[in-house]
């Protein structure tokens, strides 16, 4: 492999600034400020508590589903923190926590788990796309936007959210090939966290990592420890300043595990052992960085206080029950509803009406 072909390839192994024990590695990547370590872990712990606070609702009925993210919210907070007003992010639907950190309403974010409305939020006030439910159809768009944005001479990079089982689908290798051509100013973020539903990593590829993946598409990859904050926040800046610099796309891996089940409809008894699980509650990303931070009791105090308020302003937002307007299913589809709209509105209302008149 040449020199110029080298810069290709991801670390031997993923990148680590803290171990899980809280102490402090070398590294050729620097270590971020006190300051953004410490908003780092403030998210942390009020996206653990969101993580708590989906699943317990879910369970009073007030949620349809909730495909959580504990264990992963490093990843979650990282991709968040390291843009900047007027990058865009592309989420999936493990990505609450992410969505929170850029700034959504929790109980809008939460909204299209509940069964309401399109999305939730509006799109354009955070620069947040819509969770994207069907693996990795969210990837062309984000690298559409990106293209964008560089045609009109902006500043924006795109953070293309994504999970290990998505790398299998075609929507991603196409978005590869059109960011890397197009030079978009795209970061791909690959939340690698062992399964794609019941599947295992080992079942889906037989690369090296999923970071390999961006060579045979001329994209540099890089793999990070994805519990690790410190580390997450260096090389996610590294690859969003690379790419608003004109760098062009980057893809990240970063290795990591999903504790809980798939979502509350899944039982993730009948694929993995508990045995498997119990290591890698050990690298807990939220318990890394407050060992290795050390911030007074009192200072963390305030950070669950401040998580305990938003958690009770979610019970409150979703246990407010809301009068559906079933015209609502036809809006915001096209600005001009189609003949397929109209006839589909039309029947709906035609069954409504012989429902209340029975």
């Amino acid at each position: 492999m040449t020199g110029d072909e080298q810069h290709l390839l991801p670390s031997d192994v993923p990148v680590m600034l803290v171990d899980p024990s809280g102490r402090a590695v070398e590294s050729r990547y620097e270590m971020p400020g006190s300051s953004a370590l410490t908003d780092a872990l403030a998210a942390l712990i009020l996206g653990r508590r969101l993580n708590e606070q989906a699943n317990a609702l879910v369970r009073q009925g007030r949620l349809a589903v909730y495909p959580s993210s504990h264990g992963q919210e490093a990843c979650q907070i990282a991709a968040a923190q390291v843009l900047a007003d007027g990058d865009w992010l592309f989420p999936t639907y493990r990505d609450t926590v992410a969505i929170v950190a850029r700034g959504v309403d929790p109980v809008e974010a939460l909204s299209l788990l509940k069964g309401d409305w399109h999305c939730g939020y509006d799109p354009n006030e955070h620069q947040v796309a819509p969770h994207a439910t069907p693996l990795a159809t969210q990837l062309p768009h984000a690298v559409g936007v990106a293209h964008a944005a560089r045609l009109r001479g902006e500043p924006t990079v795109v953070m293309a959210m994504c999970g290990d089982g998505a790398t299998s689908e075609g929507d991603f290798h196409e978005a590869l090939n059109f960011a890397a051509v197009l030079r978009a100013p795209v970061v791909f973020f690959i939340q690698n966290n062992e399964y794609a539903i019941s599947v295992p990593l080992a079942k889906q590829t037989a690369a090296p990592s999923l970071a390999h993946k961006g060579i045979g598409y001329g994209i540099p990859g890089e793999r990070v420890d994805g519990n690790d904050a410190a580390a997450l926040l260096a090389v996610l800046g590294s690859a969003v300043r690379r790419a608003r610099d004109g760098g062009g796309p980057q893809l990240i891996e970063a290795n990591t595990y999903r504790v809980q089940a798939h979502t509350n409809a899944d039982d993730a008894t009948r694929y993995r052992d508990e045995a498997e699980v119990t290591p890698w509650l050990a690298r807990d990303p939220l318990d890394r960085l407050t060992r290795y931070l050390a911030l007074p009791e009192d200072r963390l105090a305030a950070f669950r206080a401040e998580a305990d308020r938003v958690a009770s302003s979610v019970r409150d937002g979703l246990n407010r029950d809301v009068e559906p307007d079933p015209d609502g299913l036809f809006t915001h589809i096209f600005a001009t509803r189609t003949p397929q709209l109209r006839e589909q509105a039309a029947f709906l209302a035609d069954e409504l009406e012989r429902e209340v008149a029975r």
